[in-house]
């Protein structure tokens, strides 16, 4: 099985890259944490332009029909640069779960969420949603939005809901779970990189003892067990998106997200007391992590599916 991505694919990322790069993100995921949403809309109007809520889509409703390839590429930079926002829920599982013109409104950038009790028991950011659901046993209904709660990651808005009436579904419900959990597991790679990259070139700037950081041996072990975890993950989020079974996608996301909280430990021990301050940009993505390691299903959960498909228990 090849892994690799084509031109298109690779060109796809460094597009999305390149904007997300001059969109001055971090400044958008600080604002979205505070309430103030209106940078991170926009930037979400921007992506749906270049096609991510309409990756999967059918084309026959306004939409991209991708691959799961894609949808990684895309959620990788979307981790990579901290993008704000329920992107899990519109571009992977409703896009995937809706039918008619719910799901033409989404290939178009509309805004939404969804709450899949119990792996997903909040609806994200449902203050800015324009249409929020919350999946049941007969399918994906309408909901009420609830008070909300918190979370590690600040801009991470969870609500509670209340489901309402039946909506129109593709009756897609697990495939649409897995793919979100796959969306997951890419963002988590993207941010893993990211937190990485941020401690090599952090170690490289920090003096002591009138050395570089960097150049002691206990750093350079610690970093390079990072830059092996991440490697490892790649391979097996890529190859759950050539082929999206249950078992690839719960170890891809296991995987993943065991990479990417490493990438977190390591990152803060790279640069001390600095790291856990909130006013350090690191602490953007530390937080991310933390929360997305347990979103769309906990390691637990993912181990006990893989467990299970390899004993048919």
């Amino acid at each position: 099985m090849n892994f690799e991505l084509t031109d298109e694919q690779r060109a796809f990322g460094d597009a999305l890259d390149k904007l997300l790069v001059s969109a001055d993100t971090v400044a958008v995921a600080r604002a979205w944490a505070e309430g103030d949403t209106g940078p991170g809309l926009a930037l979400w109007s921007r992506l749906a332009e270049q096609g991510v809520t309409a990756l999967l889509v059918p084309e026959e409703a306004g939409g991209m029909d991708a691959t799961p390839v894609e949808l990684v590429v895309a959620f990788e930079a979307l981790g990579r640069h901290a993008v704000p926002g329920p992107w899990v829920e519109t571009a992977a599982y409703l896009a995937t779960e809706l039918a008619g013109a719910a799901r033409e409104a989404i290939a178009e950038g509309a805004v939404a969420t969804v709450a899949v009790p119990p792996h997903t028991p909040y609806a994200l950011d449902a203050d800015v949603a324009a249409q929020v659901y919350v999946a049941a046993s007969d399918g994906v209904r309408t909901a009420t939005v609830g008070e909300q709660v918190g979370s590690v990651d600040l801009a991470r808005h969870l609500f509670r809901v209340e489901a309402g009436g039946v909506h129109d579904t593709a009756d897609r419900a697990a495939e649409a779970f897995d793919l979100a959990a796959l969306a997951t597991a890419a963002q988590l790679l993207g941010a893993g990189e990211r937190v990485l990259a941020e401690a090599v070139t952090y170690a490289k700037q920090r003096r002591q003892f009138g050395r570089e950081i960097g150049s002691y041996q206990a750093i350079k072990h610690q970093l390079a067990d990072v830059r092996i975890a991440l490697d490892f993950a790649r391979p097996l989020v890529l190859g759950a998106a050539v082929e999206p079974t249950p078992r690839a996608v719960s170890a891809a996301k296991v995987m993943a997200g065991d990479a990417a909280y490493l990438a977190s430990r390591t990152a803060l021990q790279v640069h001390g007391a600095i790291g856990y301050t909130q006013e350090f940009d690191l602490s953007i993505w530390i937080t991310k992590i933390r929360a997305l390691v347990t979103a769309w299903g906990t390691p637990a959960f993912h181990r006990a599916r893989i467990l299970q498909s390899l004993v048919g228990a």
